[in-house]
């Protein structure tokens, strides 16, 4: 069994989806009833709305497939609290509200039957249980739910009712048992909502513990830890959110990223993210040897919306000529040898993601030290391009590409170099 780290590693490139019912209202998953934008009931009250009848999960894992992507996240609980799988322990639930079915059913069995690694995400905060109590250890007030999105009768504070909040405990873990023991081999768990409360009070590790024996080739992310309180510990990997870390952590990584400026569907946000900036943004990911989740909302209906499927698209064709370049690749050449883009590799060869046009037609690079090129190509094509590399003490193994402005990529050009160790 490859081990969980390299199994993540080799992912590389996954789909965040984030859709539930809040996708009816066409705003933010959840956040609403922090924003005080709408109340507890009225947001609730969603689900009996929520009936995805153009749902196709088959059709939305061929288009992650021609997206070029390994691995997906689905929400199967966001922090409202509504579970959008066959869960026995609530009734605010696709199967028993409105949609009448369990939506990560399909999801699981289509992703999985297109070969692609299939994750849930899953909120350990819950706005819609009664025993999740309203206090939270977060200083930040912005993450506080005002009167008007709390839950009615719920327990002021985990002190106040402490048995409410074993209840509580019992349900959440319960519900991760569900996705753990109903959906077959489960490849990532992608949690979320941990800054409410602390890792001890989250029991984090009894829950991992769960994970690893229910699910032992399962990728854990590591929101595990509760605000100021993280443990490293728990899991397997970092997530920064909606940037690319200038010093890449040590550990494994994944930025996780919108196309627009919202998780969920939201017809009034059009700030959209152009096709090109996606794919220099998998580039930089990858030359510092993270992951990109990139994240779309689906529409109430159940579909995709053509902003996000286009911008998907152009990005696989562009992997279609250029995968190699991304995938099983690591750290490219050091800091300031190549100011032309991103660079990845691998002992055999270094590859250039070249932003733009280069100025005269020629890309140079330096710190290639006792490296040697023997072979400079268009990765896309095969076409060879001409190289110069100086081989003396002074020069640093300074190499000049001609890269003629016909096999400009507007997304990216990717240069191959090919190289030997003298």
């Amino acid at each position: 069994m490859v081990d969980r780290a390299t199994k993540f590693r080799e992912a590389r490139f996954g789909l965040f989806i984030h859709w539930g019912t809040y996708s009816v209202a066409g705003f933010e998953a959840s956040w609403p009833l922090v924003r005080g934008t709408i109340g507890w009931d009225d947001y609730h009250a969603l689900a009996d709305r929520f009936n995805p009848a153009a749902y196709d999960p088959v059709a939305w894992a061929a288009l992650a497939k021609a997206t070029g992507v390994r691995y997906a996240v689905l929400t199967s609980k966001h922090h409202d609290g509504f579970a959008m799988f066959d869960t026995k322990l609530s009734d605010y639930s696709s199967v028993q509200r409105a949609a009448g079915r369990d939506l990560v059913r399909g999801y699981v069995d289509a992703f999985r039957a297109a070969g692609i690694l299939v994750g849930f995400y899953f909120s350990l905060s819950d706005w819609h249980h009664p025993d999740y109590p309203i206090e939270i250890v977060e200083p930040q007030q912005r993450h506080w739910r005002p009167p008007s999105g709390q839950t009615p009768n719920a327990p002021r504070s985990i002190a106040s009712d402490p048995a409410r909040w074993e209840r509580y405990l019992a349900f959440t873990h319960g519900q991760v048992r569900e996705l753990c023991e109903n959906y077959g081999e489960i490849d990532l768990f992608w949690f979320d909502g941990d800054w409410e409360h602390t890792a001890a009070e989250w029991r984090s590790a009894e829950l991992v513990a769960m994970i690893r024996a229910l699910q032992p080739g399962a990728i854990v992310n590591n929101r595990l830890g509760g605000f100021g309180s993280f443990d490293p510990g728990l899991g397997d990997y970092g997530t920064p959110e909606l940037f690319v870390p200038v010093d890449p952590p040590e550990t494994p990584w994944e930025t996780c990223l919108t196309i627009n400026e919202t998780w969920a569907y939201n017809p009034h946000d059009r700030a959209y993210k152009s096709s090109r900036e996606l794919v220099t943004t998998l580039a930089e990911v990858a030359s510092k040897g993270g992951n990109l989740l990139l994240n779309v909302g689906p529409t109430p209906e159940g579909t995709i919306p053509p902003e996000f499927s286009s911008r998907l698209r152009t990005i696989g064709h562009w992997l279609e000529g250029n995968r190699e370049a991304i995938f099983a690749q690591g750290w490219g050449l050091a800091p300031g040898a190549f100011y032309g883009g991103p660079t990845t590799g691998s002992d055999a060869a270094v590859y250039l993601h070249v932003l733009g046009r280069p100025g005269g037609e020629e890309v140079i690079v330096r710190g290639l030290g006792r490296r040697r090129v023997v072979a400079a190509s268009i990765l896309a094509t095969g076409a060879p391009l001409e190289f110069d590399q100086h081989r003396g003490e002074l020069e640093q193994g300074v190499l000049r590409v001609r890269l003629p402005d016909a096999y400009h990529d507007p997304l990216m050009t990717v240069v191959k170099l090919t190289t030997a160790e003298e």
